[in-house]
C-alpha cells in the first residue's frame, strides 16, 4: 500500500503530509522543557554549544594572551635583569600558540556528540600546557633582587595571568583548575620549603583567587547554560506555532472553501426545493378547498390537508436554514428604517392569537407608552417577535397566559420581553437550545416540534442590530425570552426649529 501524501481532489481539515513536524517540535519541546526542570547536569547538546562558545572565545581574544606575556617578561627583565624571563616568554608563547592551533582545528573539523569528549580533552590539555608556563614564572627567582619586591611582582602576575584566563576559558569546565593547579602546587611547595611570610601569603592570595574564579566561572557557566535553554525552548515554540499557524491557514483555508461550497449548496437546492414545494403548496391548496369541485372521499381532503401542512413546513425550514446560513456568512443585509418596537409586536400578536385561543392562552400586554422609534430592519424584528411569540404558544399548556412586555433598559435601549408558564427549559439545556438545530428535553417529548433554528435565528439578527438576546428559564416555573436593542439605536425625538424673521440684505455701497 502506498504511504505517500494523497493528491486527491478529497479535501480534510488537517493535512496529514505535516504531522511528522508537528511531532517533532512537540517532541523537542518536551525535551526542552525537562531540560529546564532537571536540577542538575548538562545536555549533550548544550555541551557543544558550550564548546564552541569557548573556541570562539579563545580565538577571538588570541591576542590577549601574547600581549601579557611579553609585557610580564619586559617588566621582569627591567626590574630583575634576569634573562631567564626571556626564555619563560618564548616557553609561554609557544605553548599558547599550540591552543590556537588547536583551537583553530576544532573550529574547522565538524564536532559531533562523538567527536565532543575528544576535542574537550584537546582543548583541556592545552589548556594544563599553559599551566606548566605560569609555574615555571613561579620558579623563577631572582638573585640580585632585594626585600619582596620580585615576589611581589610575580604574585600581580600570576593574579593578572589568572584574571585572563578565568574570562576567556569560562565556558570550557575546569578550565582555571587546569592551568593554575601546576602554579598553586609550586608555590605551595616552596612556601613548605621556605615559610617566608611573603611567599606565604602570594600561595594564599593565589590559591584563594583561583579557587574564587573556579566558583565564578562554574555559576557563570550554569548561567550560560540556562541563557542556552531559554534560547532553545523558544527556537522550538517558534517553530512549533509556525507550524501550528500553517495547520491554522490550511484549516481555514479548508473551511471557507467548505463555506463556499455549502453557500453554493444552499443556493441552487433553495431554488431547486422551493419550485416543487410551490406546486404542491398551491395544488394541495385548490383540492383541500375543493376549488375545482367537491372531493367525493373525505379521506382525500384530509391527506391534501396534510400535504398542504408538511409542504408549509418543509419550506418554513428551508427559509430558516437559508437566513441562518446568510447570517453566518455576513450577507444578511439590514434594510433599516424607523419603526416603532411596540406597532410589530401588536401585529405580531394579532398573528398568533388564532392559535392562543385554540388553546385558551391568555396574551396579556404591558406596553410603555410614548416610546420613539428604533432604527432597525422591520422584516427581521418581525421574524425576532414572530419566533419568540411562536415558541412561546407552542409550549404554554392548555389555559396557560403569555405576558408580553415592551419598554424602556437601564441603558436607554428598549427591550421586548415574552414570558409564558409553559414547563421551562433546565439551566444545562439553555446552551442547547440556542445553537442551531439544538432542542430541549421538553421539545424533544412535545408533540409540537421544531426545527431548533428559531432561537439561532433571533440572537443572530438581534446581534446584528447590535443588540442582545437573554433567555432566562427554570424548570416547572416558565421561560422568558428578552430582545434588547442598545441605545444608540433608539431615535430621539428632537424639537421642532422655530420660524425666524429672514434678514434683509444689507445694499452695498461703493462710494
Amino acid at each position: 500500500m502506498s504511504t505517500g501524501v494523497s493528491t486527491s481532489t478529497d479535501k480534510i481539515i488537517v493535512d496529514k503530509s505535516r504531522s511528522h513536524r508537528n511531532k517533532a517540535v512537540s517532541k523537542a519541546v518536551r525535551a526542552t522543557r525537562e531540560r529546564l526542570q532537571t536540577a542538575t547536569g548538562v545536555s549533550p547538546i548544550f555541551e557543544r554549544d558550550m564548546l564552541l562558545l569557548h573556541i570562539d572565545s579563545v580565538l577571538d581574544n588570541a591576542i590577549a594572551m601574547p600581549i601579557l606575556i611579553v609585557g610580564i617578561a619586559t617588566v621582569g627583565v627591567y626590574i630583575t635583569g634576569e634573562p631567564g624571563l626571556i626564555a619563560w616568554a618564548l616557553l609561554a608563547l609557544s605553548l599558547h600558540a599550540l591552543g590556537m592551533v588547536a583551537a583553530r582545528q576544532a573550529r574547522k573539523a565538524e564536532i559531533t556528540a562523538e567527536t565532543m569528549r575528544r576535542w574537550i580533552r584537546m582543548l583541556g590539555l592545552t589548556q594544563a600546557l599553559m599551566g606548566i608556563a605560569w609555574a615555571t614564572l613561579a620558579f623563577q627567582d631572582c638573585g640580585p633582587c632585594t626585600g619582596s619586591s620580585f615576589g611581589f611582582f610575580k604574585g600581580t602576575a600570576l593574579l593578572v595571568a589568572l584574571a585572563v584566563t578565568a574570562m576567556s576559558t569560562m565556558m570550557l569546565r575546569n578550565a582555571v583548575l587546569f592551568t593554575f593547579a601546576p602554579t598553586a602546587f609550586v608555590l605551595a611547595a616552596q612556601a613548605y620549603g621556605d615559610p617566608d611570610p611573603v611567599l606565604v601569603g602570594m600561595t594564599a592570595i593565589v590559591t584563594a583567587a583561583m579557587i574564587f574564579l573556579m566558583f565564578i566561572t562554574h555559576r557563570m557557566r550554569q548561567t550560560s547554560t540556562q541563557l542556552l535553554s531559554f534560547q532553545s525552548e523558544k527556537d522550538d515554540l517558534i517553530a512549533e506555532l509556525e507550524v501550528a499557524k500553517s495547520m491554522s491557514d490550511e484549516a481555514r483555508r479548508r473551511a471557507e472553501e467548505a463555506n463556499l461550497a455549502k453557500s453554493r449548496f444552499l443556493a441552487s437546492m433553495s431554488h431547486e426545493l422551493r419550485t416543487p414545494l410551490n406546486a404542491i403548496l398551491g395544488f394541495s391548496e385548490v383540492m383541500s378547498t375543493e376549488v375545482m369541485g367537491p372531493l367525493n372521499n373525505p379521506i382525500y381532503k384530509e391527506y391534501t390537508s396534510d400535504i398542504h401542512r408538511s409542504g408549509q413546513h418543509l419550506l418554513n425550514l428551508i427559509n430558516e436554514i437559508l437566513d441562518l446560513s446568510r447570517i453566518e456568512a455576513g450577507k444578511y443585509e439590514l434594510s433599516e428604517d424607523a419603526i416603532h418596537l411596540v406597532d410589530i409586536t401588536e401585529d405580531c400578536i394579532g398573528m398568533v392569537q388564532l392559535r392562543a385561543r385554540a388553546k385558551n392562552i391568555t396574551i396579556a400586554e404591558q406596553f410603555e407608552t410614548g416610546m420613539p422609534a428604533v432604527w432597525a430592519d422591520e422584516k427581521s424584528m418581525r421574524q425576532v417577535v414572530l419566533n419568540l411569540l411562536s415558541n412561546a404558544v407552542k409550549f404554554t399548556p392548555q389555559g396557560g397566559e403569555i405576558t408580553v412586555k415592551a419598554g424602556w433598559t437601564a441603558g436607554g435601549g428598549q427591550y421586548l420581553s415574552i414570558r409564558d408558564n409553559g414547563p421551562g427549559i433546565p439551566e444545562e439545556e439553555i446552551p442547547v437550545v440556542l445553537s442551531a438545530f439544538g432542542q430541549g428535553s421538553i421539545a424533544i417529548k412535545s408533540a409540537e416540534q421544531g426545527t431548533g433554528l428559531g432561537l439561532p435565528i433571533v440572537q443572530a439578527i438581534l446581534a446584528k442590530h447590535n443588540g442582545e438576546f437573554i433567555l432566562r428559564s427554570k424548570l416547572r416555573e416558565g421561560t422568558e425570552a428578552i430582545a434588547i436593542l442598545p441605545a444608540k439605536r433608539v431615535l430621539q425625538s428632537l424639537p421642532a426649529v422655530e420660524e425666524t424673521q429672514a434678514v434683509k440684505p444689507r445694499r452695498k455701497s461703493f462710494a
